[in-house]
């Protein structure tokens, strides 16, 4: 049987725009979804020629020069956001009031207040609203937290994060977007922080009070040139240079409302490292430790083994038993980073049949941008940042 046909709309293009179209392409392919995605129309900006490319290699039918006319057509049924953050509470709201559903790109948006405006939007229109923190649906990701639900670990005592990566490390690296706050909010804070803080709230709760140090090793970088993008440096205006306003590294100790204390390292100066995304959560049955670098593997210690057969063992989160990786190859076939975005939009398109609920959404957005802008008002003011002060 034919399955019924869902237009898609995407602002933007590039890296995140690429992850989204091989999800849109491919799920109804591997997934037991009720719709099949149509990639019915992108936007171009100001590069057409680039744009063309993308779309005769990702299969969009046609190109649009302002998202307003993408969200304006009757025909569009989701909108996807993957521009420079500082576009996406103009959109999503835009898109809500014309009664598209949104799949967008983290993090929310620039600040918390912004996070809210898009929160109420969407609720008022009452559209299914998605936010990509794709590591959620990394299978061995859903394996640790029904470890947690079952109460496998026991009482959570500690989450250590870290999200490490090099990119930026030459300081000739040019001054894109993503160094400057009115269009990204902070560097990796914002853009690692959030994920990291994602999969903490996932795993462990809420957080209560932050305490933090924000640091910028190159205060100045050259302008950009053509084709400078993120992990691309493309070329730079050698002879003009402009200020970084954003941290190039950020540390957080933080207390959870549960009682557990917690770490997060997130920089983007950190040698060798490209997505070092890691966590190790310490609890009184047992402990848990992840690595991006392994997605397949789950390390998980029972403290209730005899004490001569504890340590930790490796578990590989291929099986059935282990969220959607039972979709695939079959037991030890690894997956990798695009089928999370499969997974995902597997789970949203399920939520616009249903008319249900989809998580992360603007909501955990705006509670996740609300930790982030209580760690950078602790690192300016040199003080412990009880979250609900960030209204």
């Amino acid at each position: 049987m034919a399955k019924q046909k869902i237009n898609i709309g995407l602002i933007g293009s590039g890296f995140m725009g690429r992850a989204h179209s091989f999800a849109w392409s491919n799920v109804s392919k591997f997934m037991d979804t009720d719709f099949e995605p149509v990639l019915k129309v992108m936007t171009y900006g100001s590069k057409k020629e680039a744009a063309e490319e993308f779309a005769e290699k990702w299969g969009w039918e046609e190109l649009a020069k302002d998202w307003k006319e993408i969200v304006a057509r009757d025909d569009i049924d989701i909108i996807d956001i993957v521009t420079p953050t500082y576009l996406h509470k103009e959109i999503a709201i835009a898109a809500a009031k014309a009664g598209k559903h949104i799949y967008c790109e983290k993090p929310c948006a620039i600040s918390y207040a912004d996070c809210l405006e898009m929160e109420k939007a969407v609720t008022e229109a009452g559209v299914v609203h998605y936010l990509n923190h794709n590591y959620r649906r990394v299978p061995a990701i859903e394996f640790a937290k029904k470890l947690i639900e079952e109460g496998k670990i026991g009482r959570i005592y500690h989450w250590r994060g870290a999200y490490l990566q090099d990119w930026i490390l030459d300081p000739n690296f040019p001054l894109t977007w993503q160094f400057r706050k009115d269009m990204a909010g902070g560097g990796p804070l914002y853009d690692l922080g959030s994920h990291s803080v994602d999969l903490a709230r996932y795993l462990v709760g809420e957080v209560k009070t932050v305490m933090a140090k924000n640091y910028t090793f190159t205060p100045e970088r050259p302008l950009p040139g053509k084709e400078a993008v993120v992990f691309r440096a493309g070329s730079n205006n050698a002879t003009e240079t402009g200020k970084v306003e954003v941290d190039d590294a950020s540390f957080m100790v933080v207390e959870f409302e549960n009682g557990a204390l917690g770490s997060f390292d997130v920089t983007r100066m950190a040698g060798g490292r490209k997505n070092y995304n890691h966590f190790e959560i310490y609890g009184s049955k047992g402990c848990l430790s992840w690595n991006f670098e392994s997605m397949n593997e789950l390390r998980f210690l029972n403290l209730e083994d005899p004490a001569g057969e504890q340590g930790y063992r490796t578990i590989s989160a291929t099986l059935g038993g282990h969220g959607q990786a039972g979709v695939w190859w079959g037991p030890g076939h690894v997956i990798g980073y695009e089928n999370t975005f499969i997974h995902a939009a597997a789970d949203f398109l399920k939520a616009v049949k249903d008319g249900s609920v989809i998580t992360p959404n603007f909501t955990d957005g705006a509670k996740i941008i609300r930790v982030l802008e209580a760690a950078a008002r602790s690192s300016e003011e040199n003080r412990q940042v009880l979250v609900s002060e960030i209204a």
